[in-house]
């Protein structure tokens, strides 16, 4: 039995040192659409070497540029993937099967990827990082992107199913893109809490960096992936420290304003 055509899509901004492994791994798909958003290291030209359609769009946001690749597919069933990100030969094999057996009518379901990430000399088992099941694969008239400026997630009108096997995540280069992706995200992170009226706390300036530690490292068995497990817990804290800390100088601009 034939499966239903499937476009994979990727969201890409200078990732010429990631994208062709990504891209090289889901050739099984009918379909690879690429949405650029002004790489200037070749990326676009790595994709249409590779087989994908290339399209340019100035950068809305995450949400906003996902759903705008699978406008772009062709095919009903859309999954998404990272540049940074792997498709094994199980994991393939297993969405083939699962589009075989997928519903026709109806809530059609979403396909949650378990998601294992590499982290500067080893595979991270612990600390809340796997398996971090992300939604990927929907199909496009059910499911969509949602447009916050953080953590956008794919929501369809069915239940959500997990795979079996788990999408390689080759996230950081170094500790410091850690460092600097943490920065960035806890800037973004701040910012949303401002618009939303949310105001500086004391309390949680020293709070949450702690919780967050506790979490990351005991409750969440990150102390069992060693030394980086100790790195990544510490990181992890520090943005929740950034995140308030941001807070609070965005709390002192209004009231410059005012």
């Amino acid at each position: 039995m034939h499966r239903p055509r499937l476009s994979v899509t990727f969201i890409t901004l200078n990732e010429a040192g990631k994208i062709e492994a990504s891209l090289r791994a889901a050739s099984f798909a009918d379909e690879l659409i690429v949405v650029d958003s002004g790489s200037t290291d070749g990326t676009p030209d790595i994709a249409a070497r590779l087989g994908a359609k290339v399209f340019h769009n100035p950068w809305p946001g995450f949400g906003q540029q996902k759903n705008f690749a699978a406008s772009k597919a062709t095919h009903d069933w859309v999954l998404n993937l990272d540049a940074d990100e792997v498709l094994t030969p199980e994991l393939a094999h297993e969405i083939e099967q699962w589009l075989v057996q997928v519903p026709k009518t109806g809530r059609l379901p979403v396909l949650s990827l378990p998601r294992k990430t590499f982290y500067h000399s080893q595979w991270i088992r612990f600390g809340g990082w796997y398996p971090n099941a992300v939604a990927r694969l929907g199909h496009r008239s059910q499911a969509r992107w949602t447009e916050p400026r953080l953590h956008e997630a794919l929501k369809g009108d069915g239940e959500v199913q997990v795979a079996r096997y788990p999408l390689l995540h080759y996230s950081f280069d170094s500790i410091s893109d850690q460092v600097a992706t943490n920065l960035k995200y806890a800037r973004l992170g701040a910012e949303d809490l401002a618009r939303r009226g949310r105001k500086f706390s004391l309390a949680l300036l020293i709070l949450k960096p702690i919780s967050k530690f506790l979490e990351c490292y005991f409750w969440k068995l990150g102390c069992l992936d060693g030394r980086l497990g100790l790195v990544i817990a510490v990181n992890a804290a520090h943005s929740m420290f950034l995140k308030q800390a941001f807070l609070l100088e965005l709390s002192g601009k209004k009231k410059d304003e005012a």
